[in-house]
């Protein structure tokens, strides 16, 4: 086993989804330096409800999962969904460090290019990645956020059929197009499943917009925590949004939810 184990939290589910978590684990496995290893784990009910709700649901499960990565002596804890719920919440209870994937990509995204735009996988998340946006304090630099309209499985079956592969890639590429008008000169598909799958694409340009492998840059971003954490032994200020939870707090939500998985 690797000296380094980082826990990989997907939202779909491995059976349901499986050619998603398959091909995610290989590239995981392609991108981490030696000595890293990222597990992929799943979550069951998968995040395929595409409401507000649904993240909710999803959040909590994702939160008894990054206690249960800490008991188990993973040394961090990536939250796989680019609308990363349960972030903060995560942060202020662990220890390791804690990486998402919507503010690990948005925030590295600001070293390719003065504008940046996303693309999600379905309408019902534009107001979400906003909120993201506003949150993180990057509403001049991500300017615009728009929507191709598919569901999960759809996703997961174009990793096996070209056509449905490519029938993806075209509507990305023409909301990619769309975002010509509004300057933008990096695009981030929001979300892990259109990442992994237009990471295919080596280089990806469209109109001399930079396309950026959000999986990569996420398992190298998460590298690159650690090591500033072993390095520095700083970790998140817990002085106001990150405060460690008491014990009796983390019981009483332990209490609360069923296992994760």
């Amino acid at each position: 086993m690797s000296e380094t184990r980082i826990w990989y939290q997907s939202f779909v589910d491995p059976v349901e989804q499986a050619n998603y978590i398959q091909q995610l684990q290989q590239a995981l496995n392609r991108f981490a330096d030696p000595g890293f290893e990222f597990v992929v784990q799943g979550l069951s009910p998968p995040d395929t409800g595409l409401h507000a709700l649904t993240e909710f649901r999803c959040a909590a499960q994702t939160i008894k999962n990054a206690l249960k990565a800490q008991e188990e002596e993973y040394d961090a804890f990536v939250i796989g969904h680019f609308q990363e719920p349960g972030l903060s919440e995560i942060k202020a209870c662990l220890s390791i460090p804690v990486i998402g994937l919507g503010e690990a990509n948005m925030l590295m995204a600001c070293n390719y290019g003065e504008k940046i735009g996303l693309i999600t996988i379905n309408p019902i998340f534009i107001p979400w990645h906003e909120k993201q946006i506003r949150t993180m304090g990057l509403s001049q630099r991500v300017v615009s956020v728009r929507a191709v309209n598919f569901q999960v499985d759809e996703f997961d079956a174009a990793f096996a059929d070209e056509a449905i592969y490519q029938r993806i890639k075209d509507q990305f590429v023409d909301e990619m197009r769309s975002l010509a008008d509004s300057q933008v000169e990096v695009v981030i598909p929001a979300g892990g499943l259109p990442m992994l799958l237009l990471a295919r694409e080596q280089s990806l340009v469209i109109d001399e917009m930079v396309v950026l492998n959000g999986i990569a840059l996420v398992a190298k971003y998460t590298e690159m925590m650690l090591k500033l954490h072993r390095l520095t032994g700083l970790g998140v200020s817990r002085k106001a949004q990150f405060k460690s939870p008491s014990a009796e707090v983390l019981e009483e939500f332990s209490g609360l939810w069923a296992p994760a998985y």
